[in-house]
C-alpha cells in the first residue's frame, strides 16, 4: 500500500512540532525515519497512523485520505508499534498478540480458528512460541517489545509503522527484527536511532530536523558527514562496508549551538 503525505504540520500547545512534511512511500518499501530527540519523528508517525489529526496537510493510504476512515478501518490496514506500551497484567503473551485480531471480530465473537492460526504464526515469527502462555508481568522489556511487534503482525496490515522498535532488544533480536522488516511485503515506516541498522536494512531514509524533512534518499545519499555534523552534532566519518552499506565511525560530539538549525543541510 502506498503512503502519501502532503504538507503535513502538527503543533502541540501552539508550538510547531512537525513542519510542512511531504513524503511518498511505495508499496513494499522499507523506509527509515531518522532524527535526533525532539525532531518530530514520533509525532509524524502518529499523524501518519491516524492517531493525531494534523493541523495542516493530508495523509493518504492507497490514494484515500484517512480522514474518511474510522478507527476500525485504519486498524485493519495499518499497525502502529509504540516505543513502549504496556498491557493488562493478567494477560498471557498469546492474549496480547491476539489483540491484533480485534479489528476483524465483532464485539461478541471470540477468536476462531483463523485468529488462532494467525496469532500462532506471529508468535513464531518473533520467536515467542515458547512464551505464549507466560503472564505479561513475567516478561523482560525486550520480550514485551517483541510481543507488541507480534501483535502488529497479527493485524495482517498493509503497512507497519514502528516507533524505535529496537530500543529494548538485544543485538540478536535487533538484527532479526530488521531482517524481518526488510524482507516483508508490507510497506514499512520505522523510526530508528541506530543509524547503522537504518543504513543496512532500509531501502530509503528520511531525515527530520526541527520538524522539517531535510533529506530523503538512499542511505548513502542521506548519511553524509556534513548532515551528521549539522543534524546530530557529531563528528563522524563514513566508509562503505563489505555489503555496500554506509559504515559510520564516530570521532566525538560537536558543539554547534551557534549555527542555524538547517545550515549545511540539503
Amino acid at each position: 500500500m502506498r503512503i502519501t503525505v502532503e504538507g503535513l504540520s502538527w503543533a502541540a500547545a501552539g508550538t510547531p512540532v512537525v513542519r510542512d512534511v511531504g513524503l511518498d512511500i511505495a508499496p513494499g518499501e522499507t523506509v527509515g525515519l531518522l532524527g535526533p530527540n525532539g525532531s518530530g519523528k514520533s509525532s509524524l508517525l502518529r499523524c501518519v497512523a491516524g492517531l493525531r489529526v494534523p493541523s495542516a496537510g493530508s495523509v493518504r493510504y492507497g490514494g484515500e485520505t484517512i480522514r474518511c476512515w474510522d478507527a476500525r478501518r485504519i486498524a485493519r490496514h495499518v499497525a502502529f508499534v509504540e516505543q513502549s506500551a504496556d498491557a493488562d497484567g493478567e494477560l498471557r503473551v498469546a492474549d496480547v498478540v491476539g489483540l491484533g485480531r480485534t479489528p476483524f471480530r465483532s464485539r461478541w465473537r471470540g477468536p476462531d480458528a483463523t485468529d488462532r492460526a494467525v496469532v500462532a504464526a506471529a508468535l513464531e515469527r518473533l520467536g515467542l512460541t515458547g512464551l505464549a502462555d507466560r503472564p505479561w508481568p513475567s516478561l523482560s522489556g525486550g520480550e514485551r517489545q517483541r510481543a507488541h511487534i507480534a501483535r502488529a503482525l497479527a493485524q495482517q496490515p498493509w503497512a507497519l509503522l514502528l516507533d524505535e522498535p529496537t530500543n529494548h532488544l538485544d543485538v540478536k533480536h535487533q538484527l532479526e527484527l530488521m531482517e524481518l522488516l526488510a524482507s516483508t511485503e508490507q510497506t514499512v515506516l520505522v523510526a530508528l536511532h541506530d543509524l547503522a541498522l537504518a543504513a543496512r536494512y532500509c531501502d530509503r531514509l528520511l531525515l527530520l530536523h526541527h520538524g522539517r524533512l531535510v533529506a530523503d534518499g538512499s542511505p548513502a545519499d542521506v548519511l553524509t558527514s556534513e548532515r551528521l555534523a549539522t543534524v546530530f552534532e557529531v563528528d563522524a566519518g563514513l566508509t562503505t562496508d563489505a555489503l555496500g552499506h554506509p559504515s559510520i565511525s564516530y570521532r566525538g560530539p560537536l558543539r554547534l549551538s551557534s549555527r542555524s538549525p538547517l545550515e549545511g543541510v540539503s
